[in-house]
């Protein structure tokens, strides 16, 4: 496995790689991540092969000045061992510098899907993923770029800024991974105490109570307050948002129709927690 630590390292192993899927992440790797390991080896075996690419990038412009980005978990180490195991071909490394060089005065912003949702929640958020996300793709140049359901507003942005530019690049949903108690697999999971953790799993059963009374016909009003009941029920969470959405492009409904994306914040102490949920009705 190559490990390049810079952009120009980057580049010069990508010169004879052939087909790569990028999978991205902020690093402290988790199976989640390793299931988009998976992904990408899965549509490379599919069309004609080729390498893999993870990059590890703690991205400081996504993180709000009150925010956690010195708490964020780091483990180069056993990162790179996951990898290893999971046959990831390079592990893309880049310092904070390389990425954002002095007098860097360019941004990269989805208009309407960065500022709704968590984007309110989170002002400029969005914004620091579609740059690094767009400067990821130009540097690693791959064909298909692997990114979690979870984080289901970061995934549709995504594929709004690939469609709106042009890039050549195809996106690959892939399903959120749960612990064996039904919570979504994240790294922010290693800093919730042992109470909160335990907590946290009402963000799963939630989302199947709101799944079940879905398909049983419930209209919206009835299933945003099944919601909001279900998380008060639990005093260690602090609800932050309950949005009901259009699967497809995350307007927001009159009625539950079609397919629908129920999407959770909730802080257990100082963690932020999301995740989500595609309804059918």
């Amino acid at each position: 496995m190559q490990i390049c630590r810079s952009t120009q390292a980057m580049r010069d192993w990508r010169k004879d790689a052939g087909q790569v899927v990028l999978v991205p992440t902020m690093g402290a790797l988790h199976a989640g991540h390793l299931s988009l390991v998976a992904h990408a080896r899965d549509w490379l075996d599919r069309n004609g092969g080729g390498r893999i690419v993870t990059s590890i990038f703690v991205n400081p412009t996504q993180f709000g000045p009150t925010e956690d980005l010195d708490k964020y978990p780091r483990d180069e180490e056993g990162d790179l061992a996951l990898l290893r195991g999971a046959g990831c071909d390079s592990v893309f490394l880049p310092q904070v510098a390389d990425i954002y060089r002095p007098g860097a005065q360019t941004h990269v912003e989805v208009a309407h899907l960065g500022g709704i949702l968590m984007g309110q929640l989170r002002p400029g958020h969005f914004r620091g993923v579609a740059t690094v996300v767009t400067k990821l793709f130009n540097i690693v140049q791959p064909q298909a770029a692997a990114f979690g359901e979870k984080d289901y507003q970061q995934l549709a942005l995504i594929r709004q800024m690939v469609a709106d530019l042009d890039i050549p690049v195809q996106i690959l949903p892939v399903p959120t991974m749960r612990e064996a108690d039904g919570l979504a697999m994240s790294s922010r999971n290693q800093r919730l105490s042992p109470q909160d953790r335990a907590a946290a799993t009402v963000l799963s059963q939630a989302l199947d109570q709101a799944q079940a009374m879905i398909a049983a016909g419930a209209g919206l009003q009835a299933v945003h307050d099944a919601l909001q009941a279900r998380l008060a029920s639990q005093p260690r969470a602090r609800t932050q948002s309950i949005d009901i959405r259009d699967a497809a492009d995350l307007s927001q409904p009159d009625a539950i129709l079609r397919p629908v994306v129920i999407l959770l914040a909730v802080r257990f102490g100082d963690v932020l927690l999301i995740d989500q949920r595609v309804a059918h009705p």
